[in-house]
């Protein structure tokens, strides 16, 4: 027997308009490149998609058609985030910190129609242009007075393309299960590969992050989308934000922590999302200058995981929740959430902390697990590691154009790559990426345990672990170290502060002092280049 329910699908372009019409008032605000702040409201923002819906579909971009952007979080790109998706195209984010041959690659693979192209990204899409097969139409995100000279064919401004258009469109209604957006892996071995969502799948993520154990977005918020909008669809805040309601704060280009503390404090902010580097800079910069956080209640965290002392401080001395995520482009992204059980309230900070510092427990609508190198599950004992796999409501079934089939297995599985233990609680423990492990006389180190107490020490600004080879253990973890401006720290200092921490034979077997580390477009540390730049290093030890 089936329940007597009315079946609606679930569409991208009903949250916009939904937030148009229940929280019409409330503002989209974006940082400008001059400082100045633009405001409008999701009243505004549902006008003005509907006019880009209507230009699109005069360009003829149809059902299925690719349509990419190389661009900041603007309010622009939110427009071009739920038009897009809205008339039934597909919305291509384009990460422009990826290499240039990589975007080539990118752009071609997915056969983009047509480019949204951010100001500042003009010398780089001119750069891409001749190389790109399938590209027909250049849009420059700015006004008619803002058009910068530009050798793209036949380039229009955002302003000039929507002016003549209506804000009335009647959203088509179609399949929830139609692709919506594509976003592409960072490619740290071999070509990058395509992740294709769904509507269904986007909404049923937006409801999963906004609950109070993970983001929890209601609509007295106000959210600092930091995380970019070409990074997983800035983690599906966008999608979250107007559903619930809460006000959407968008910073443009400029991410340095002056800019961040300062539109934090004006709009006050009670949300901000982003990756662990820039809470590290915010935090050094309000220590530096005593500046207070005075409103923002929940920091997200995710992209790579958040030292010890960076939860610790934001816990302490700014009372706010550090809620740390762990997730891949694969799952949308989010797949598990540190958040405490009601019987850790009463727990010492410490013990607390040991939880906290942990990637967290699947979140409902994911499935996680963990396998040995034959495929057969492990016990969530908190002791055995494995391959941790994934499969849930919007975890990925495959690659597009049928790409790294070999990372999904009959079941639907993902094999999202990590080694992970899980305890009888279900809270996950990254040990490392398979790819990064260190196999010294054959047991393993995990890199990342020893790169968070690094980060521990107050004059380290960054750390990475790599195994570097050695004549009888085979590889011993090597430290390589960014310091802090300013700041005096030597090798044996930072080995002393690791003592009691890690176990003995963890232990690095020389630390290496360096300006900067080299970054994937996703912000991650690439420690492929890592290990290149250092390949052949002689340990002390050797």
């Amino acid at each position: 027997m089936l329940g007597l329910m009315q079946q609606q699908p679930l569409l991208i372009s009903d949250l916009l308009e939904y937030a148009a019409r229940a929280h019409a008032e409330r503002e989209v605000v974006t940082r400008l490149p001059d400082g100045a702040m633009h405001r409008y409201t999701y009243a505004d923002a549902a006008a003005r998609t509907r006019r880009l819906a209507n230009a699109l579909t005069r360009l003829q971009v149809g059902d299925g058609d690719r349509v990419g952007t190389l661009a900041m979080n603007t309010f622009r790109h939110f427009e071009a985030y739920y038009a897009i998706s809205g008339i039934g195209a597909v919305c291509h984010t384009l990460n422009p910190r990826l290499f240039p041959e990589q975007l080539v690659f990118i752009i071609n693979d997915a056969e983009d129609t047509c480019l949204f192209v951010d100001p500042q990204f003009i010398p780089l899409a001119e750069k891409l242009a001749p190389q790109l097969a399938s590209v027909k139409t250049w849009v420059i995100l700015c006004a008619a007075a803002g058009m910068p000279a530009t050798s793209l064919p036949g380039a229009i401004s955002y302003e000039s393309l929507i002016e003549p258009e209506d804000d009335h469109h009647p959203w088509p209604r179609f399949d929830e299960n139609r692709a919506s957006a594509l976003c592409y892996t960072s490619g740290t071995t071999g070509n990058p590969k395509g992740v294709l969502y769904s509507h269904r799948s986007t909404v049923l993520h937006a409801f999963a992050i906004s609950v109070p154990d993970v983001v929890g977005i209601a609509s007295r918020d106000v959210i600092q989308v930091l995380v970019p909008m070409f990074h997983v669809n800035a983690w599906c805040i966008v999608y979250a934000a107007p559903m619930c309601g809460a006000k959407l704060v968008f910073m443009g280009a400029d991410l340095s922590p002056p800019a961040i503390h300062d539109v934090m404090e004006a709009e006050r902010c009670t949300i901000s999302a982003g990756v662990p580097t820039l809470w590290l800079g915010l935090l050094n910069y309000v220590e530096q200058t005593k500046k207070p956080i005075t409103t923002t209640r929940t920091f997200t965290v995710g992209g790579s995981a958040a030292p010890r002392s960076m939860i610790e401080a934001f816990m302490t001395r700014h009372q706010a929740r550090v809620v740390h995520c762990w997730g891949m482009t694969e799952l949308s992204p989010l797949g598990s959430v540190g958040a405490l059980l009601p019987e850790m309230d009463e727990w010492p900070l410490e013990r607390q902390l040991d939880v906290l510092t942990l990637q967290g427990r699947s979140v409902y609508g994911v499935e996680l697990k963990i396998d040995d190198d034959e495929g057969r599950e492990l016990p969530h004992d908190g002791k055995s590691a494995g391959h941790l796999k994934a499969r849930g409501l919007w975890v990925a079934s495959a690659y597009y154009k049928g790409a790294g089939a070999s990372s999904f297995d009959p079941d639907g599985w993902f094999d999202s790559g990590d080694i992970a233990t899980i305890d009888a609680r279900g809270y996950v423990k990254l040990t490392d990426r398979a790819k990064d492990l260190i196999k010294s006389g054959g047991e393993w180190i995990s890199s990342i345990e020893i790169e968070n107490h690094a980060v521990g020490h107050s004059s380290v600004a960054e750390a990475a672990v790599i195994g570097v080879a050695h004549p009888k253990w085979d590889e011993r973890p090597l430290l390589v170290v960014v310091k802090k401006p300013g700041a005096v720290v030597d090798r044996d200092a930072l080995l002393a502060h690791l003592q009691g921490r890690i176990a003995k034979w963890w232990m690095p077997d020389d630390v290496v002092f360096v300006d900067e580390l080299p970054h994937t477009g996703t912000g991650k540390i690439a420690k492929n280049l890592l290990r290149e730049k250092l390949f052949g290093y002689r340990l002390p030890t050797a």
